[in-house]
């Protein structure tokens, strides 16, 4: 199947053949759907803390930070390509000399765009940018002429964001700055991830291409925040592994080549940075999107739920250890394991049936699905967005059920019912998590030990005018963590505000308060 050439070309990516060989029998088995028992609802699954709970774990959290170590993971590695998808329609239907007023009248968006451009928070360097090129933006937006404006805000002439991560995109105004998606994630860490010594440890996420230009950015405002908030920031970066990355391969589910007879590897998702999170040192991380911030005056509610999330993760954690003591010390009586079992489905939603009636039988059962990462994950009111959603899933083999983000594409919407169990989740998934990746011994787990590798997913896709076949990793949130002990708490809707299309900026989240 691999010539010398093939495998010299996986071994510079660090990957085994045997490796590849698995990715193409993916391809050929395929991968079984997730079977849904039931939507996971308040009261049955997702946690809808009182102000009083909600007081005291934002007690527990306030206490345990200055004695753990706090981190903020954010995924951070996309262009922001498809942010900006519809300018580059309406670029090219202008260059071909469509008429702009059909263009407008045919797509509700571009007349907001061009209507409220001066409202984004970039529209003063992108006015700056055109002067150098002796370019009015004002006056070309009053006399409609609207080509030189998308270019000079994708292009390399201009604002560049053509080619920029996301993260680097200006998002919000203020009174004498502007900033970032990435400086928002700065401010926030500051605002709920600093640990005892007022250090924030943030962690982005990036493509090998943009590296520069975040630690470029980073250095110019770093100190900025940091005399604001009273901080010290500490930030690290990684790219995905070029061995996460998986191979293509065509209709005969055989290999795919290049012109050049070259293999064709394509990454492998977001998934991909279970092995970047792996690498870190931590013992509670808080994962977020790059594009999910808001402005100041709407950090609020943001701030406290991230430490209702951490206070809670820590109040599991220190019964989860209390528990393992005892087993390890063989201390747990037939009513001590009881009290275990009620404890292991009541607080942390373990299927009852995992556990066996005779405490001699069940202690180590108990004690493997007790020690395990933990995530704590904010769910909001569904309201029409776009995302997967947290439900009760059934494992094929055991009956057992568990709690599991997933998304549609993990659904078989044709299966009796499931259709109708999807679509019947009152929440969404916002990727809003704090996860922890130590044991009750302070000892890092193996995160690569707990994906459900038959969550992997084939997409199809092009190269060359030819269609292939890609292979996408089990999610970052869905797959990758689904061996995880699970917890699911309702969030307010406010602290989702993604910006997936650049109009997403002119929503009333991301103006000026």
């Amino acid at each position: 199947m691999f010539t010398k050439q093939d495998i010299a070309d996986m071994e510079q990516r660090g990957i085994s053949p045997d490796t590849v060989k698995a990715q193409v029998s993916g391809f050929v088995k395929g991968f079984p759907p997730v079977i849904i028992d039931r939507p996971a609802k308040p009261g049955d699954g997702i946690a809808v803390p009182d102000e009083a709970r909600m007081h005291t774990l934002m007690g527990l959290y306030d206490t345990m930070r200055t004695k753990r170590q706090l981190l903020k993971f954010v995924p951070a590695s996309g262009a922001a390509t498809r942010m900006f998808k519809s300018l580059f329609s309406w670029q090219e239907r202008l260059s071909a000399g469509e008429d702009i007023q059909e263009i407008i009248d045919r797509d509700p968006a571009a007349k907001e765009f061009f209507e409220r451009l001066p409202e984004m928070a970039f529209w003063d360097d992108l006015v700056s940018e055109m002067c150098r090129e002796d370019l009015n933006a004002s006056h070309l937006l009053a006399d409609r002429n609207y080509l030189p404006v998308i270019g000079s805000i994708l292009g390399d002439y201009g604002l560049d964001y053509a080619s920029l991560p996301k993260g680097l995109i200006v998002f919000h105004r203020y009174g004498d700055h502007c900033r970032t998606a990435m400086e928002e994630h700065l401010v926030e860490g500051a605002l709920y991830a600093r640990d005892g010594h007022d250090v924030v440890r943030i962690h982005f996420t990036v493509s090998p291409s943009h590296v520069n230009a975040f630690k470029e950015k980073i250095k110019n405002v770093e100190a900025r925040y940091a005399s604001e908030y009273g901080v010290q920031f500490d930030i690290s970066y990684s790219i995905q592994k070029s061995s996460t990355d998986t191979i293509a391969v065509d209709s005969d589910n055989n290999p795919f080549r290049d012109d050049n007879g070259s293999l064709v590897f394509r990454p492998g998702g977001h998934g991909a940075l279970i092995e970047n999170l792996n690498d870190l040192d931590a013992d509670a991380v808080f994962i977020k999107n790059i594009d999910n911030v808001v402005p100041d005056h709407l950090k609020e509610p943001t701030t406290r739920y991230k430490k209702v999330l951490a206070g809670l993760l820590f109040d599991v954690q220190e019964k989860i250890a209390y528990w393992l003591d005892k087993l390890d010390a063989r201390q747990l009586a037939d009513k001590d394991y009881r009290e275990a079992v009620e404890f292991a489905n009541g607080e942390l939603c373990i299927d009852k049936g995992c556990f066996p009636e005779d405490a001699a039988e069940g202690s180590e059962i108990l004690y493997g699905l007790l020690n395990r990462p933990v995530r704590v994950c904010g769910m909001v009111k569904n309201e029409g967005e776009p995302g997967g959603g947290p439900f009760w899933v059934k494992n094929p083999d055991t009956g057992m059920k568990s709690l599991q983000v997933v998304e549609s594409s993990q659904v078989d919407m044709n299966a009796a019912g499931q259709a109708g169990l999807f679509n019947g989740a009152s929440h969404f998934n916002p990727v809003d998590l704090v996860c922890g990746i130590k044991d009750y011994r302070g000892r890092k787990f193996d995160l690569r030990q707990y994906v459900d590798h038959e969550t992997a997913f084939i997409s199809y896709k092009s190269k060359d005018g030819k269609e292939l076949k890609a292979l996408e990793l089990p999610g970052l949130w869905n797959g990758s963590m689904a061996g995880w002990i699970t917890l699911f708490v309702e969030v307010p809707i406010i602290t989702f505000n993604p910006v997936k299309v650049v109009n997403d900026l002119l929503r009333p989240e991301h103006q000026p308060g």
